[in-house]
């Protein structure tokens, strides 16, 4: 930890009006681990933490009128998760993001962007920020078809675009000269953008590779770190100390990571969260190489790369969670075994049972698309690629039940 314990006690009081449950479980865990001061090491806020207390129906939260509500995927009771903002949490939101934004897009004088999101908070704060950098800010909705998109980079010719790498990949591929709409800047959020995807995609634009900048945040905790081409690695942001633990320290249901290349699951504390228990929070994200540099002559916390995610979550334009697929899957196929497996920006969900037929899995595809509501917008407008449904095989049913199967597998 970053933080001295009285500093650390100091904002856990902060979190106090917000979430009354967090000192009683946090004064439950000090007696059930005597040997360990709280104040000096907390105890991890896990998923399975996050779901007993604040991802449930009855969350206080929820009836007050003084916070910001987002909803996104769902958990293993088949509620979908709200996380809440304080209106102090917003206004750091926006600072942070904005100081981020100008860090990327401030020496180049643009005049002009176009937010091209997906939902969620970054959707719904995209264009004030870029409007505080001084820009001309337009915007489009997800719900409109794929051309709109295109017809609107068309019209408009923003020097810098906002998007999601599932956007931006179908924009690529949809235009037929993407590089004609004077795009001089992207800056990306949400799924994971490999160097060799954002180097295509640059060379279809006609730009540089270092004219796109991917950023990563969470709905949970908000901007957490941009990538720096000065620097060749991501850099997080004001207010976060972050900490790497291997995996089988968060959970022995979890597999290890890779020693030798230096991934760590990502932990976080914020000092600036005040709606939610942001205390060495488990984001499940898997980092390479998390260590500070030295940026400006001050240390910065900073990783190479985002790797990968161990936890029940991934990124379609919006979250799903394993627990949405199985829920699916599950009302079509009473005894089939279920594995998602990730490449590039494609999601498949491999189905084993016996007996399964073409009409089940168009049926579970259809299905999977819709329980989220947004993801099926998009999905329908075109500007994100179908989940594709396709029939497992019987190793994919080994250790069904196994939590450790309750993961996603990227190619």
């Amino acid at each position: 930890m970053g933080l001295l314990p009285a500093q650390l006690k100091r904002l856990i009081e902060q979190l106090a009006p917000y979430l009354p449950w967090y000192g009683p479980w946090l004064s439950a865990q000090e007696e059930s681990q005597a040997d360990e001061p709280t104040w000096a090491s907390p105890p991890l806020v896990t998923a399975s933490v996050l779901e007993e207390h604040y991802y449930i129906g009855q969350n206080p939260l929820n009836e007050r009128n003084d916070v910001h509500c987002y909803r996104t995927s769902g958990t293993s009771s088949g509620l979908r998760k709200s996380i809440y903002y304080s209106e102090a949490d917003e206004e750091a939101y926006i600072r942070i993001k904005l100081e981020v934004f100008r860090s990327i897009l401030g020496p180049y004088g643009y005049k002009s962007a176009l937010a091209d999101m997906g939902t969620g908070h970054a959707e719904a704060t995209a264009v004030e920020v870029l409007r505080g950098l001084g820009m001309d800010v337009d915007s489009i909705s997800f719900r409109l078809p794929i051309e709109q998109h295109l017809e609107r980079l068309e019209s408009f010719k923003p020097e810098v675009l906002y998007t999601m790498p599932s956007i931006l990949n179908r924009i690529v591929l949809a235009a037929a000269d993407p590089s004609s709409y004077g795009i001089k800047h992207v800056v990306l959020v949400g799924e994971i953008a490999s160097p060799a995807w954002i180097e295509q995609v640059a060379e279809r634009l006609g730009l540089p590779a270092s004219r796109i900048t991917d950023t990563y945040g969470s709905i949970e905790i908000g901007t957490i770190a941009y990538y720096s081409h000065e620097h060749g690695r991501y850099l997080l942001t004001e207010g976060l100390i972050a900490e790497g633990l291997r995996a089988e320290d968060i959970s022995r249901d979890l597999e290890p990571l890779s020693d030798e290349a230096e991934e760590r699951v990502l932990v976080l504390t914020s000092a600036v969260r005040e709606a939610f228990p942001a205390v060495r929070y488990v984001t499940y994200d898997v980092v390479r190489d998390l260590r500070p540099i030295l940026v400006d002559g001050c240390w910065t916390m900073s990783f190479h790369s985002l790797v990968k995610r161990i936890g029940p979550d991934l990124k379609h334009g919006e979250k799903i969670s394993i627990y949405d697929i199985e829920n699916v899957v599950y009302r079509h196929i009473e005894q089939a075994s279920v594995r998602v497996k990730v490449s590039g920006n494609a999601i498949q969900v491999c189905v084993y049972a016996p007996g399964l037929s073409d009409g089940d899995m168009s049926l579970i595809q259809d299905d999977l698309e819709q329980c989220i509501p947004e993801i099926g917008i998009m999905i329908e407008s075109g500007i994100i690629d179908r989940i594709k449904v396709v029939r497992g095989t019987l190793e994919d049913s080994d250790d069904s039940q196994s939590i450790k199967n309750k993961k996603i597998f990227y190619e």
